[in-house]
């Protein structure tokens, strides 16, 4: 198609958000000003080619834009380019064009959360007007006017690190490798003699410092890796027991079960760390069995086209195979991860379907004071898993079920620091991504987890993934 028509075809897919990326990605190569007049996809496409930018036989920058904006559907669907390709593209020395400072301020706006923006602009409020912070403000204008106030730039990145090791301070670590490398660049001026004019070396080292080498390499194959691109990534809902009060007077047998002391720090845990991730979290509390099977019931009729992952997160009582909801009644756990196969949900076909649950799946062990666990019988003789109960995910395809414990024994939860399992999935997650594979953060969780033991009676705990994943799944960032 011509040029003309091309640009049409993208413009309708960019609305309001995604045209202000692109402006701020391009504030070092058309005034504030001039900028700040564009209100329409078209107007901006014009002025980049007034400006010789964009070009029937020069879409370079049009490229760059749309892969650090991460509209990889726009630059694969209209301009054939993946985002392997381009990622490569942008390693050869002069073909970047946009700065590794606005890409790393870029890659900061696309992590904050909702949260952590009215803190930004909390911690501003002093320093820049109220009407320049109000409720519409992104944090890419609050970027714009901390550069209008000579509060923010390229060898100006004070205040923003101190803002930030206030509000978040794993974003320090990005503007701490821009500033590492800049140093770098900056005292080893014969690297520009080779054509990086532009910084396109330091974005380069920027954008892969995240990442093993083995990742890398798994990366130039999309069909080596699930596709996590989508914001959000999907839905992750965590359903929270606590309360048994109901299966303690309904349940004869569960006469004895306790309240799950030290749930709400998992689930605080949960809901920060996929929070984090770019998952929309959704929290449960205190669910009997049907509701929690009716919940999964109605996201299994959601559409989750536009979505890229599923993640259901299970904090409850349990026994072998199963999960008690807070009325004393069972729910399989294959039944709750069959909901979500590919004939019963198709929008989420060939993605990757994740549960983690934080329940015993057998007998208590002795425990001492500081240290509970999540099983319901207070002390009986193991006995073999039934044959129904060995299978937890179906015979499908692209599901990882995350079990705090193997068949038969008891998982351990801290009344004041949480359960063992998801303290140290949470951990291990915040840590390791995206730089590890869920799988090899999961071996890291077992690892850590085995090492463990009640001190006074030396209980020990092993956790168990399953999974039927066909490719590699990471968890980016941005």
């Amino acid at each position: 198609m011509d040029l003309e028509n091309l640009l049409y075809q993208i413009a309708q897919q960019l609305d309001n958000p995604k045209l202000a990326s692109l402006k701020f990605l391009s504030l070092d190569h058309i005034p504030q000003r001039k900028l700040e007049s564009i209100q329409e996809p078209l107007d901006f496409f014009l002025t980049l080619k007034e400006k010789g930018m964009l070009a029937k036989d020069n879409l370079s920058f049009l490229k760059e834009l749309l892969f650090h904006s991460q509209s990889l559907n726009l630059l694969i669907k209209f301009l054939n380019v993946s985002k392997e390709e381009m990622a490569k593209e942008l390693q050869i020395p002069g073909k970047a064009q946009i700065d590794p400072y606005r890409v790393m301020l870029f890659q900061i706006f696309e992590d904050v959360s909702t949260e952590e923006l009215k803190a930004f602009k909390f911690y501003l409020n002093q320093k820049i007007s109220k009407e320049k912070l109000d409720h519409h403000a992104t944090l890419l204008d609050i970027f714009v006017e901390m550069e209008k106030r000579d509060m923010l730039g390229k060898e100006n990145l004070d205040l923003l690190k101190n803002i930030f090791g206030l509000v978040n301070q794993s974003l320090l670590k990005k503007i701490k490798a821009y500033e590492e490398l800049n140093e770098e660049r900056r005292m080893c001026p014969e690297r520009n003699r080779d054509g990086c004019s532009n910084g396109e070396e330091l974005f380069k080292n920027m954008t892969i410092s995240n990442s093993s080498s083995r990742q890398k390499s798994e990366l130039q194959t999309s069909d080596n890796v699930y596709r996590m691109e989508s914001k959000p990534r999907g839905y992750c809902l965590i359903f929270n027991n606590y309360n048994f009060e109901k299966a303690r007077k309904e349940v004869p047998k569960l006469a004895h079960m306790k309240d799950r002391n030290g749930t709400h720090i998992d689930a605080e845990a949960l809901r920060k760390t996929f929070h984090g991730l770019h998952f929309e979290v959704l929290e449960f509390q205190d669910h009997p069995a049907k509701e929690i099977c009716d919940t999964l019931e109605y996201y299994r009729k959601m559409d989750h086209s536009d979505k890229d992952c599923f993640i259901c997160c299970i904090l409850s009582h349990g026994d072998k195979g199963v999960i008690y909801g807070i009325d004393g009644q069972e729910a399989a756990i294959s039944q709750l991860t069959s909901y979500f196969t590919g004939s019963k949900c198709p929008s989420l076909k060939d993605k990757p379907k994740i549960f983690f649950i934080q329940a015993c799946q057998g007998d208590n062990c002795q425990k001492g004071v500081a240290v509970e666990t999540d099983s319901e019988q207070q002390e009986a003789a193991l006995e073999p898993v039934p044959p129904s109960q060995k299978h937890y995910i179906p015979d499908d395809a692209d599901f990882l079920l995350g079990m705090a414990t193997v068949n038969n024994y008891v998982s351990y939860r801290s009344p004041l620091d949480g359960t063992w399992y998801i303290q140290s999935l949470c951990k291990e997650l915040r840590e390791r991504c995206p730089r590890d594979d869920i799988l090899t953060i999961l071996t890291e969780v077992n690892k850590e987890v085995s090492s463990k033991d009640d001190k006074k009676n030396m209980g020990k705990q092993m956790p168990q993934p399953t999974f039927t994943l066909r490719k590699k799944l990471y968890f980016p960032l941005h």
